[in-house]
């Protein structure tokens, strides 16, 4: 897998002109018309993480590409992509319409934290298919920002930072309500999220010399000072799995993604994820996927 890819060569990938927001690197949005941006024969998308934000509103059949899995989509899909998860689109129809926003996250700087919604975590859910009556509530927000865009509103970025938390909670309410929601307490939550934050801050991997720190429970509760125990509580209690649990699920979503995308050794891969040996890295996949990491490497995984 290569580098993240940069606003800046979105912009350059389309021959359009680099906005100086995009150079200075301030706080940057942007909207597009999916069917003028990408033509009739649209060159692919490599799969790839970006330095920025989208939201995407795909009506067509396609494949959406994304960490380790692949969506097939029959009508009309909403994606939120963010710099950690890579992805891609593979085209099923000859053309897809819609349309798609990008923002940096200093767009939103005092504005709010865009990782905290569960469509932008690594174990939340980017990608919803739309029934048409959904695809009708998600159309005219799109809609607005396009003519608040070109609009000479002097607060018009203002507007426009509501209309994607509007998508993003219009998402969110479209998902399934969790049956085991439940008030948690103010400190099991403000570990739990201590934790996460320790654990993603570890993530992407992106070249073979990089390797993560924090490996097992003891690891993270000692850099947050707390005992083990205490930090299994709090997890169990404010996202219903254990430590080690949450450890391994991260591990191994990374796992897949750098076994299939990228050519590094599975020696490469085991000792940038924490582990001493391939023999233990390979137990470790075998384990969680049902498959060696050689094998999985040839699977298309639906």
């Amino acid at each position: 897998m290569n580098k993240k890819v940069s606003l800046k060569e979105f912009y350059q990938s389309s021959n359009q002109y680099v906005p100086e927001s995009v150079r200075s690197g301030i706080g940057h949005f942007n909207v597009f018309k999916l069917d003028e941006y990408a033509g009739p024969k649209p060159k692919a998308m490599p799969f790839n993480r970006r330095d920025y934000f989208k939201i995407s509103l795909v009506k067509g059949k396609s494949k959406v590409h994304y960490a380790d899995k692949i969506v097939h989509v029959d009508k009309q899909v909403i994606v939120f992509s963010n710099p950690q998860i890579p992805y891609n689109w593979e085209m099923v129809d000859t053309q897809l319409t819609g349309s798609f926003c990008v923002f940096t996250e200093t767009f939103f700087h005092q504005f709010g934290d865009l990782m905290q919604y569960p469509v932008f975590q690594p174990n939340g859910n980017p990608v919803l298919k739309l029934t048409d009556e959904q695809l009708g509530t998600i159309t005219p927000i799109f809609k607005l920002m396009f003519t608040e865009i070109e609009s000479d509103y002097a607060y018009k970025y203002d507007v426009l930072r509501n209309l994607v938390f509007e998508l993003i909670h219009t998402a969110l309410k479209l998902q399934p309500a969790n049956s085991d929601t439940a008030t948690h307490s103010n400190a099991a939550e403000r570990i739990s999220g201590l934790f996460m934050e320790l654990l993603e801050r570890q993530f992407p991997i992106e070249s073979p010399r990089q390797r993560i720190q924090l490996r097992t429970a003891s690891d993270f509760a000692l850099h947050l000072g707390i005992h083990v125990n205490h930090l299994n509580r709090a997890l169990k209690e404010s996202v219903q799995k254990s430590t080690s649990i949450l450890i391994s699920e991260r591990v191994v979503q990374e796992a897949k993604i750098l076994v299939k995308h990228t050519k590094w050794n599975i020696s490469e891969i085991g000792n940038s994820l924490g582990f001493e040996e391939t023999a233990h890295f390979s137990n470790f996949f075998k384990k969680h996927t049902n498959y060696s990491p050689a094998s999985y490497r040839k699977l298309e995984i639906i």
